[in-house]
């Protein structure tokens, strides 16, 4: 994306002003043979089985909205990283450290030449071969710390690298969540913390303090967008598949932090979102269960709150009920997921596990679902941090109440997974057939935070129906007519969606005994 944020960010097609020659970049996506989008209802079908083949790695997955770029590269690209960059490990606690390698310590390139130490560091820096009756919680948690080192110089070139295994995984969009911003910090010890929120607010505008930590932000922004399309190939003859894949930034909040260094990184992140369309919106981070975190929790809504009215374009998504009983007292698992929803302003819930505990539980649904706010559901990562799968999890709950859900992966590097796993285990695991696991897909994009209009209105009982300038079309055909072409020449977001739409009917094609309607 050039510096002002104007455009989608690693185009899905160039949209050139002449109709038929906007949609161009959609031509190898569908046949004009390919099926059509049904607009009738669809019965629910046979689970879709795992046995058949490449159904799932072949299935188009819409968007991961809910993915810590630290968290989402694999544990052998950071020992790659931490090698390239001369870091050292630490023979008691296997934490990666800045050089000198002195006593208590190896080079991190040990590990790519000692199987040993490599399968050591796997084992301490993800969920690798972690036992079932261990402390998931914590050792999770902890993953971070031990290799946080790993990712502070490179961004870009981990940005390519999940972007690329979303690709592969037929994904079409990303919102990755990015770490907290240093100046922003600073700024904000510098303040100090006001608990009139407006003062506050002033505080940090005064003498440009927010702005310079904007410009400084943007101008990292743009240093990692130089580094992606180095290690991704773009400017080349063979450019790699994430070239191709629009992704957007969270801005990430550390919850456990100071109420000046929490507010300070709330503004910046939404002033962001307003300032360059890289960005789009702010997410709290740390573990929900930190003293802190649980403290302050009701208060970081408020600021929420208080920020929305001065930026009201910015978007919010939240990690809430990332809870079970016997992690926190009783009373902290029966109001999280309404106070992020309804005082925090929350579009997104990430996790929302907990919601079975909370105070009138039926009427928080009811109002997540008029309000569309959609859960973003990672399985595993919920099964390895609160051991929480199958029956036990609200994954069918939420559903039958009419609550959007998005799949999503959270950290698939520590957990050693990918998107194909979560739709594969959403199958196995509640009995869902291809129509349902593509209304998931098209849920993911659909709730995503890129601008313009969907493709889509949402009905409970009927289902996705096609809207807008584009109803009357073939779903993501070739050339589309000439209303629908400027409406999709205008929107990032339906042209996303319509991208996803060919991929669907390409796939239809290949796999036609299993997502023909009441196949086993």
């Amino acid at each position: 994306m050039p510096p002002n944020g104007g455009t989608l960010h690693h185009h899905v097609a160039v949209i050139p002003s002449h109709l038929i020659a906007a949609l161009s970049g959609f031509a190898l996506l569908a046949p004009a043979s390919a099926y059509a989008v049904s607009t009738a209802p669809v019965a629910p079908e046979a689970p879709v089985s795992a046995r058949q083949g490449d159904f799932f790695a072949d299935l188009p997955k819409g968007g991961d909205l809910h993915n810590h770029l630290s968290g989402a590269v694999t544990t052998e690209f950071l020992i790659e990283l931490a090698a390239g960059d001369g870091l050292c490990i630490t023979t008691d606690t296997t934490t990666a450290v800045p050089p000198p390698c002195g006593p208590g310590t190896r080079p991190a390139a040990d590990a790519v030449t000692d199987a040993a130490l490599r399968r050591q560091v796997i084992r301490v820096w993800s969920m690798q071969d972690f036992p079932a009756d261990g402390n998931g919680h914590d050792h999770f948690f902890a993953t971070f710390f031990k290799f946080g080192e790993a990712t502070l110089r490179h961004p870009g070139r981990m940005l390519a690298e999940v972007a690329n295994t979303a690709a592969r995984q037929n994904q079409f969009y990303l919102e990755t969540i990015s770490p907290a911003s240093r100046p922003a910090r600073d700024l904000a010890d510098r303040i100090g913390y006001d608990a009139d929120l407006d003062r506050m607010h002033d505080k940090l505008l005064a003498d440009g303090g927010l702005d310079a930590i904007v410009r400084k932000a943007r101008a990292d922004a743009d240093a990692i967008d130089t580094e992606f399309r180095t290690a991704a190939h773009c400017d080349t003859p063979r450019p790699d598949a994430a070239c191709s894949l629009p992704y957007r930034w969270i801005s990430q909040v550390a919850r456990a932090g100071t109420p000046q260094r929490v507010f300070t990184q709330m503004a910046l992140g939404m002033r962001l979102a307003e300032r360059d369309a890289r960005f789009v919106a702010v997410n709290l981070v740390q573990p929900e269960d930190d003293p802190v975190a649980l403290h302050d929790y009701r208060l970081h809504m408020r600021m929420l709150n208080y920020l929305k009215t001065q930026y009201p374009k910015a978007h919010i998504t939240l990690h809430s009920g990332e809870l079970v009983p016997g992690l926190v007292k009783p009373e902290d698992l029966t109001f999280h997921i309404r106070e992020a929803a309804q005082t925090g302003r929350a579009e997104r819930i990430g996790h929302g596990v907990s919601v079975l505990h909370e105070d009138r539980w039926q009427s928080l649904m009811r109002y997540m679902a008029e309000r569309r706010i959609a859960v973003e559901v990672p399985f595993h990562s919920n099964e390895q941090i609160l051991r929480v799968s199958g029956d036990a999890h609200p994954f069918a709950t939420y559903r039958r109440h009419g609550v959007p859900v998005v799949l999503a992966t959270d950290d698939p590097g520590v957990s050693r997974i990918e998107i194909t796993d979560e739709y594969r285990r959403a199958a196995e695991m509640y009995g869902l057939g291809y129509p349902e696991l593509r209304d998931l897909a098209r849920a993911s994009l659909e709730h995503s935070f890129l601008p313009g209009r969907g493709l889509w209105n949402r009905d409970v009982r009927t289902g996705y129906r096609p809207t807008g300038p584009c109803a009357g079309e073939r779903q993501g055909a070739e050339h589309p007519g000439a209303r629908c072409a400027r409406f999709l020449a205008a929107g990032p977001k339906a042209q996303v969606e319509w991208r996803q739409e060919a991929a669907f009917h390409r796939f239809e094609t290949a796999h036609a005994r299993a997502t023909r309607p009441g196949s086993h």
